[in-house]
């Protein structure tokens, strides 16, 4: 029986952790739960899954979430914790095998880093982890001997596709592939494919939030909306494949039915194909190195429509610029980059700015990132909230 601690239990990557782990009872045991604010959520998730601790993150909930499971699951020994600090205890659990890392965003880079120094296997869907540290994290899994696997639909499809992937993760550097020509990171495009920069200055965040494939978070949609979210995973891409970001170019696929290629030096393409289900690439992680039923519909190909292939539109979607040049630049720039586009994409859907002064917001602040990496994790958080500061300070002045 495996132990799993899931990170972020009630979002759309926890939820669907849940489905592949319902479908494994006898393989899997769910011992920790969290979320940032939605007591109801947990509170469905004790009465069915029974676990030993649940945290909420946001510690003036704790008392309201003691009440709730007192009141509805009354036959529950579940513990209750609250705060950032029970989120890396739970984390770092001695009792836990399997961390799902699914915070979204750079509230998930403590708990995360808590799993990694505890030697976990880590299931990683929080892909600002490596955004905003990826130096050093990577440094913490190493002297570790942590597993990380990637759980982003794309680069679990890449990792899939590395010639070495029938090994076991300890096995091989799958970081170290020196015949890989390119990796071509797939998008669908989001909502907005097709739009010119006009038309986008009118969209609204419920048109942002509808994903034309994919169910997901509304931040995450956003980001997905504008291009964010594969630059994002550009950079996430170049820090766990150990790739320049001149080797992982971004390919845009309406269809989302391959989730991502690899092109070797010989001048073959593997590619991973699947239903747009994140219910595979978490059972893929789950398993790893074994394959496990998912519960995610089987690709038919006789009956998919055709596969299509086009450039991503950097231009309009300035967006996947900003994050390219960010990569390319290093040092404080992805972490600046990953800051103000939390800071701009919550203002854009509490209706505060249009979504195309997403990226000028982004681009204010990236004017006080620099090429010098972060010596210490204490130094991420520090400019973190410095560059988050600075793109408040960018907003003050929209609003003026």
């Amino acid at each position: 029986m495996i132990n799993i601690c899931l990170l972020g239990a009630t979002g759309s990557i926890g939820q669907n952790a849940l489905d592949v782990l319902r479908l494994h009872p006898s393989k899997f045991r769910l011992r920790s739960i969290t979320a940032n604010t939605d007591v109801e959520g947990l509170v469905a998730q004790i009465a069915e899954f029974e676990p030993d601790t649940a945290v909420i993150a946001d510690s003036s909930l704790e008392n309201k979430l003691w009440e709730r499971v007192s009141s509805e699951v009354p036959q529950s020994k579940v513990k209750i914790l609250s705060g950032q600090d029970s989120l890396s205890k739970v984390a770092s659990d001695e009792q836990v095998h399997t961390v799902v890392a699914a915070i979204v965003g750079a509230a998930g880079l403590l708990p995360t880093l808590s799993a990694v120094r505890a030697g976990k296997r880590i299931l990683l869907a929080n892909k600002e982890v490596l955004v905003c540290a990826g130096k050093l994290f990577m440094s913490e899994v190493k002297a570790s001997g942590a597993e990380l696997l990637p759980l982003d639909s794309e680069h679990n499809a890449i990792f899939q596709c590395m010639q070495q992937n029938q090994l076991s993760y300890e096995e091989v550097e799958v970081n170290k592939s020196p015949d890989i020509r390119r990796i071509l990171l797939t998008a669908s495009g989001g909502p907005f494919r097709g739009y010119n920069r006009e038309s986008l200055e009118e969209v609204t965040p419920e048109q942002a939030f509808a994903h034309p494939n994919w169910e997901m978070g509304r931040k995450i949609s956003v980001d997905s909306a504008t291009l964010m979210n594969k630059g994002l995973e550009l950079i996430e891409a170049c820090w766990l494949f150990d790739v320049p970001p001149s080797k992982v170019e971004i390919l845009v696929h309406p269809q989302s039915i391959i989730h991502s290629l690899v092109e070797y030096d010989d001048g073959s393409q593997l590619a991973q194909l699947g239903t747009p289900d994140m219910k595979t690439p978490i059972a893929h992680a789950l398993g790893f190195p074994e394959r496990l039923i998912s519960g995610a519909n089987f690709l038919d190909l006789t009956k998919t429509p055709a596969l299509t292939f086009e450039e991503a539109d950097s231009e309009t979607f300035d967006c996947l610029s900003l994050a390219i040049y960010a990569a390319e630049r290093g040092g404080s720039y992805p972490l600046f980059l990953n800051a103000a586009n939390e800071v701009a994409v919550q203002a854009f859907i509490e209706g505060k700015i249009k979504i195309t002064q997403i990226a000028d917001l982004v681009k204010n602040t990236l004017q006080f990132a620099t090429e010098n990496e972060p010596v210490s994790i204490d130094e991420v958080i520090e400019l973190d909230e410095l560059a988050r500061k600075y793109c408040l300070d960018s907003l003050k002045e929209i609003w003026k």
